[in-house]
C-alpha cells in the first residue's frame, strides 16, 4: 500500500502541539512525520529556524520519543512583487533563510519559485524558466551549505497553490530546464550536485480554504487524477519520490485516505490545526477578541470590500500567532490540555488515513544517524 508523509506546520502553541504529535505517533506506531514552517510563517509566527528546532526537539525529549525528528523549510518562496523590484535581493533572501535553517538543523528544504512562472509566455519551457533557473541556483546553494555526510532533501514546485492546476506537461517542461541547469552548475562546481527529490503540484486546493459569507467553507474539488498522474510521471520519468499536495488540512476527513491511494509522497497540513486551536470551546474568548482587535487595527488593508468580519478574521488570524506568542505559551494548563486532546485526535486520524501508522519500522530501517555540530544561537554566544 502507498504511504503519504504528513508535513505539519505548527504555527502557534508549538510546544504543546509538538508534544501531541509525538504522543499520536506513539499511539499509532508512526515515525514518518515532518515538522515544517514556511518562509512566510517564519515571519508572522515570529519563529526563526533555531527556535522552531529547539521547541520541537524539546517536545520530543519531554515525550520520551526515540528516533529521527525530521524538520522542513516549507515554501521557501520568492515573493513575486519583491522579485520584480530586485530579483537578486529576493533570491538572496531565500538563500540566506535556507542556510540559516540548515545550520539550525533542518534536513529538508522546499524551494518554491513557482510564483515566478509566467503563463503569458508561449511555450511551457519559457513559462517555467525563472522557476527552474532559480530552483537550480538555490539547489546549488543548499548543497554547498549542507553538513558533511548529510544530503538535504530538496523539493521543487511547478504550480502555485490556489492557481491553475498542474499538468504532466508542466512537470516535463520544468524538469527539462532544471536538469539542464543542474548539469551546468555541476560542471561549474566540479562535482555532481544532487537535485530535487520531490515536486509540489497544484490540484485544486488553496491554503487554508475559503470561507463563504454565511460562514461555511467553500467546497474544494481535489483533482486526484492529476495528483496520481503527476506522481507517477515524477517517479517514472525523473526518479523523484513523487508529487506533494499542499493546502489540504481543511478538507473533509474522508479525503485523507485518498492522498495515499493517489500516491502522493507528502501532504502539507496547517490551517486545520489552527482552526482547532482558535475555535475550541476552551480557547479564552477574551484572548481571541484581543487578537481580532489587533488584526482589525494592523491588517485592515488586507480586507476586501465584500468581506464580512468572519471572513476577514478567518483569513488573517494566522497572523495573530506571532504578536500573541507569549500569551499562547502561557495559557492555563487545563486550556492547553483540552485543546491538545482535540489536536491529538486529529493527528492520530491523519496518521492512520495517510497510512504511516504501524510503519515506524520503515524509518528505523532506512534512516541513519549522522552527528552534526550545530553552532550555538548567536544570543548565547554574544558577550555580555
Amino acid at each position: 500500500a502507498n504511504i503519504t508523509t504528513p508535513a505539519l506546520n505548527l504555527r502557534g502553541m508549538v510546544y504543546d502541539m509538538a508534544r501531541r504529535v509525538f504522543r499520536a505517533a506513539e499511539v499509532t506506531g508512526s515515525k514518518q512525520i515532518l515538522f515544517e514552517l514556511a518562509r512566510s510563517e517564519t515571519g508572522y509566527t515570529d519563529q526563526r529556524p533555531g527556535e522552531y528546532v529547539s521547541v520541537v526537539l524539546a517536545a520530543a525529549i519531554k515525550e520520551g520519543y526515540t528516533g529521527p525528528v525530521m524538520i522542513q523549510g516549507d515554501h521557501y518562496q520568492a515573493d513575486v512583487g519583491k522579485y520584480a523590484d530586485d530579483p537578486e535581493a529576493e533570491i538572496r533572501s531565500v538563500r540566506e533563510l535556507a542556510i540559516e535553517a540548515i545550520q539550525a538543523g533542518y534536513g529538508n528544504i522546499d524551494i518554491d519559485a513557482s510564483t515566478l512562472v509566467d503563463l503569458s509566455r508561449e511555450s511551457l519551457l519559457d513559462q517555467q524558466r525563472e522557476n527552474y533557473v532559480h530552483t537550480a541556483e538555490l539547489t546549488r546553494a543548499i548543497r554547498e551549505a549542507e553538513p558533511e555526510g548529510v544530503t538535504i532533501s530538496i523539493g521543487g514546485e511547478i504550480g502555485e497553490v490556489g492557481k491553475e492546476n498542474s499538468t504532466v506537461q508542466d512537470l516535463e517542461a520544468f524538469m527539462s530546464g532544471y536538469q539542464q541547469e543542474m548539469e551546468r552548475l555541476s560542471e561549474e562546481a566540479g562535482r555532481r550536485l544532487v537535485g530535487i527529490s520531490k515536486i509540489s503540484v497544484q490540484t485544486g486546493t488553496s491554503h487554508g480554504g475559503v470561507m463563504m459569507p454565511d460562514g461555511t467553507m467553500q467546497q474544494v474539488s481535489v483533482d486526484f487524477g492529476t495528483l496520481t498522474s503527476l506522481s507517477a510521471a515524477s517517479k517514472d520519468q525523473y526518479g523523484l519520490g513523487g508529487a506533494v499536495q499542499h493546502g489540504a488540512s481543511t478538507l473533509p476527513e474522508t479525503a485523507f485516505g485518498t492522498f495515499a491511494e493517489s500516491d502522493a509522497v507528502e501532504v502539507h497540513l496547517a490551517t486545520g490545526f489552527q482552526n482547532i486551536i482558535y475555535d475550541h470551546p476552551a480557547f479564552p474568548e477574551a484572548l481571541k477578541q484581543r487578537i481580532y482587535g489587533h488584526l482589525a487595527e494592523h491588517r485592515a488593508s488586507e480586507r476586501k470590500p465584500d468581506e464580512n468580519d468572519d471572513q476577514f478574521y478567518y483569513k488573517t488570524r494566522k497572523r495573530g500567532f506571532g504578536p500573541f506568542k507569549k500569551e499562547l505559551w502561557l495559557l492555563p494548563q487545563e486550556v492547553r490540555t483540552s485543546i491538545g486532546d482535540a489536536l491529538q485526535e486529529r493527528f492520530e486520524l491523519m496518521m492512520r488515513e495517510l497510512r504511516i501508522a504501524n510503519n515506524a519500522n520503515l524509518v528505523d530501517q532506512h534512516i541513519r544517524r549522522v552527528d552534526v555540530a550545530v553552532p550555538a544561537p548567536s544570543p548565547l554566544t554574544r558577550a555580555e
